[in-house]
């Protein structure tokens, strides 16, 4: 099914999902290990999903965190992954704003977007808010 026609919407629903202390343990790569899903569209949801804001926070040592956009609500296919952040330094005990209002972007079906952080070098949680548009 094709996004629906957001012009001439039925519902419009607020959430905000968090991930919590994504450890730093995966290899970094983006695609396969140390992958977490922060926001998914299945395929046939008949919904688009508006992206509003996410920031990750550093707990301890954190380095680095990379976010993806995938063409493909599972994430396995390394080969449809674009970077929205690759491996941007979160200061010790800060957070940084990956994408806000001003840069907010549509998932539609069958996308997610995902967080790998750095290894070995703390946890990071998580915040996003977005809207599912049906």
């Amino acid at each position: 099914m094709a996004a629906p026609n957001i012009v001439n919407v039925a519902t419009i629903t607020g959430i905000t999902t968090f991930r919590a202390g994504l450890s730093t343990a995966g290899s970094g790569d983006g695609f396969k290990t140390g992958v977490t899903t922060i926001v998914s569209n299945a395929s046939g949801s008949g919904k688009v999903i508006k992206i509003n804001n996410l920031s990750a926070a550093a707990i301890g040592t954190t380095t680095g965190v990379s976010v993806f956009y995938h063409n493909d609500a599972t994430a396995t296919s390394a080969g449809t992954t674009v970077s929205i952040a690759r491996t941007v330094s979160v200061p010790t005990f800060s957070s940084l704003v990956v994408i806000s209002k001003e840069n907010s972007f549509y998932l539609e079906e069958n996308r997610c977007i995902t967080a790998v952080t750095q290894s070995n070098a703390g946890s990071i949680d998580i915040v996003c808010s977005f809207e599912e548009i049906s």
